[in-house]
């Protein structure tokens, strides 16, 4: 299993813009599809971005068109560029591997890491 750690979250302003990173430990970072999730007080994770092994991007409606994932192979990293902040996208972040399956995309590791928290307020 691939260990991940994210970084990058913080308070911002909405309208504001934020970069996350996930660092993956391992050689074989390549050969997985991969997602950031994220967690809001009291609600459900939700997916919010994934991309594939070739850099096909899938991307929750609330997001699209205001944040961006990427992928750097040889830094076994990926990143959520976040702009035009809102305060409904305040949650603590995280990135897991991913599977598709049936049209659906759901997490592959059961363990999570610690995540980032991104707080969008005035």
């Amino acid at each position: 299993q691939v260990q991940l750690v994210e970084s990058g979250g913080g308070l911002v302003q909405p309208g504001g813009s934020l970069r996350l990173s996930c660092a993956a430990s391992g050689s074989i970072f390549s050969s997985y599809n991969m997602g950031w999730f994220r967690q809001a007080s009291g609600k459900q994770r939700e997916l919010v971005a994934a991309i594939s092994t070739g850099g096909s991007t899938d991307y929750v409606d609330s997001v699209k068109g205001r944040f961006t994932i990427s992928r750097d192979n040889a830094k076994n990293t990926v990143y959520l560029e976040m702009n035009n902040l809102k305060p409904e996208d305040t949650a603590v972040y995280y990135c897991n591997a991913v599977r598709y399956r049936s049209g659906n995309i759901y997490p592959r590791f059961a363990s999570w890491g610690q995540g980032t928290l991104v707080t969008v307020s005035s």
